[in-house]
């Protein structure tokens, strides 16, 4: 069955909020959109995170990490896991070698994130499939950026997926939730841990998702083109420094992401100067909404600096691309053009 259909038709709707089937059917249509055995739904992309790494690892265990995280994961990741004896190397995803150099005989996950939030880097997932084949280890991919529909992270290799259904997956910036796409037995363990930490969705926020994912692919395809064509417009403004976007020649991993993605997404990141001229920028915008969230179908724009990525040094940013100055685009469902036009007029002197 196609993707589409399968979300318009994965089930019965439900009559009643907290009917109980809503979260079993929502939990099968995940998982047969990511091609996996099973799925589970949390209250949130950090519960999604968090419950994955707890029901992975034990006192005593080893996690290699890309460095290139959300800043609510490297946060937990840096802070939350050593007291429970947990060590975590950080390693640029992009230096091949590093995984090799980073593991240890008590590995037992590699994690990482792609495309990343806000750089729009996309990590090739080959040598850290092969090396947690080779040591029997789970890789664990956060595909928020992603979707399945624009790239099913288990077919490369992974063996754990992860998003934040508050973005894309639900679309419409009214739902917390998170969700965890595995093998049978890796998601038992997960629905484990969230239930011990207190981490399940309330029901009308499983309803809400499962009425969202009736729309995404044709939300994910809309925000896919628009993207792209305000990406090459972005390209040719003098006001902006640098454009980061996957369907661009100009990424650098830009034959990663026509290899791995079936789309190049709806994130766009772009420089503008210093965190002056964002600040001027950002006060300018009228069609993009300065806000925090992303994936829905209004645009959003952010300065990663102040929001996703404030509990980060400014050196750990600076390592990871975030300079000051680079904001962050989230695509919605407007006229391509309007939003260009919006960009257009903040950008002027």
């Amino acid at each position: 069955m196609k993707r589409a259909t399968l979300l318009l038709h994965g089930g019965r709707a439900p009559s009643v909020v907290g009917d109980p089937v809503v979260t079993p059917i929502l939990n099968r249509r995940l998982a047969a959109l990511e091609g996996a055995e099973s799925a589970v739904v949390l209250s949130s992309g950090m519960a999604a995170t968090t419950c994955t790494m707890l029901a992975l690892l034990r006192s005593g265990d080893h996690l290699v990490a890309s460095s290139w995280l959300y800043g609510g994961t490297r946060r937990f990741l840096e802070q939350e896991l050593a007291p429970m004896g947990i060590d975590v190397t950080f390693i640029d995803p992009m230096e091949t070698r590093a995984w090799r150099k980073a593991m240890r005989r008590n590995t037992r996950v590699l994690f990482l994130e792609s495309p990343v939030n806000p750089t729009t880097r996309v990590v090739d997932l080959r040598p850290a499939r092969m090396l947690a084949q080779e040591h029997g280890v789970a890789l664990v991919i956060d595909s928020t950026f992603a979707t399945p529909i624009n790239c099913r992270p288990l077919e490369h290799g992974a063996d754990v997926v992860i998003h934040s259904a508050t973005k894309y997956l639900h679309g419409y910036h009214d739902v917390l939730a998170g969700v965890v796409c595995s093998t049978e037995a890796v998601v038992d363990e997960v629905r484990a841990k969230m239930s011990v930490w207190g981490q399940a969705p309330d029901p009308f926020a499983a309803w809400m998702l499962e009425r969202g994912l009736k729309t995404l692919d044709v939300r994910v395809q809309r925000q896919n083109a628009s993207a792209l064509a305000i990406a090459q417009w972005a390209t040719t403004h003098a006001g902006i420094h640098a454009v980061h976007y996957p369907g661009l020649p100009s990424h650098p991993d830009h034959e990663i992401a026509r290899a791995m993605l079936d789309g190049f997404g709806g994130m766009i990141a772009i420089e503008v100067g210093g965190g002056d001229a964002a600040g001027r920028v950002l006060s300018k915008l009228t069609v993009f909404a300065h806000a925090t969230s992303l994936g829905g179908v209004e645009s959003l724009v952010s300065e990663p600096r102040f929001t996703t990525h404030r509990h980060v040094s400014a050196e750990q940013r600076t390592s990871m691309g975030i300079l000051d100055g680079l904001l962050r685009l989230s695509v919605g469902l407007e006229d391509p053009n309007d939003l260009i036009a919006d960009l257009a007029q903040a950008l002027e002197p």
